[in-house]
């Protein structure tokens, strides 16, 4: 007991550490520690220090994040709905077994999707590894009613092929820190459309140096994307992403 009436010292835990561990907290007094609100919170700061390392204060510039924990695996009645949704959209893909790779990525609950359909054909695809199944359902949709329909109406030729940059990669959002959805395979990069009539339509090329009508048909792809996608990203965003759409299942209708 110090002069003011506390338990402990405030400024010495390690003290007050090697008193609970010789006695032990239930040789204090009770009446004592509920004397008052002050002395209750000495004692639960004295508890948290016990144990701990004193650790350096974290270096400028270098903010500590935790590592990101992959995401849990959905049930089998979950998986099989999933894949059910790709079968009835028609879609050509192969199920794949769930991989945990460190660093916190992994590629769970994945297909690998190799193709979707317009209302009345195939569309290739191309480039795409791993991809979540939720996020191939909707990339699915947004291919057929989306772009297929926008391409139609606007470029005068139906879609048949999506080029696209890849979908699993092990690795941050570009310029932080911060985990990037593709390192859970929750994100396709989108790079190119090829028409029937031999057209391809790019982002890099077509998005601010195109014709009108192009211009006007990457614009409404990007719009139909932010009405379905948690994230979306193109051109107007930044210039990592100047020549792709970033099209993420997850987010909170982030469009840009």
């Amino acid at each position: 007991m110090t002069p003011n009436g506390a338990l402990f010292p405030a400024a010495d835990p390690g003290q007050v550490c090697r008193v609970l561990a010789a006695k032990g907290t239930m040789g204090l007094p009770k009446p004592r520690l509920c004397r008052s609100a002050g002395v209750a919170l000495a004692l639960l700061a004295a508890l948290a220090s016990c144990g701990a390392p004193h650790s350096r204060a974290p270096q400028r510039g270098r903010a500590v994040h935790a590592r990101p924990r992959p995401p849990p695996a959905p049930s089998a009645a979950e998986r099989q709905q999933c894949l059910a949704g790709l079968t009835a959209a028609s879609a050509t893909f192969q199920p794949l077994p769930d991989q945990y790779f460190g660093a916190g990525c992994s590629t769970v609950n994945t297909v690998r999707l190799l193709s979707v359909n317009s209302d009345t054909a195939m569309l290739g695809l191309s480039n795409l590894g791993p991809v979540a199944c939720p996020l191939a359902n909707t990339f699915a949709a947004w291919a057929r009613y989306g772009v297929d329909r926008a391409a139609r109406q606007i470029l005068g030729s139906p879609l048949v092929r999506i080029e696209t940059m890849g979908s699993y990669s092990c690795r941050n959002v570009a310029g932080t820190d911060r985990m990037s959805a593709h390192a859970l395979a929750q994100a396709i990069d989108v790079s190119a459309f090829v028409l029937a009539d031999g057209r391809r339509i790019s982002v890099l090329g077509n998005w601010s140096a195109g014709t009108d009508d192009e211009r006007a048909f990457l614009r409404t792809v990007h719009q139909s994307a932010c009405k379905r996608f948690g994230t979306v990203l193109g051109p107007d965003y930044n210039t990592a992403h100047r020549n792709h759409l970033h099209l993420e299942y997850t987010g909170g209708r982030f469009c840009r």
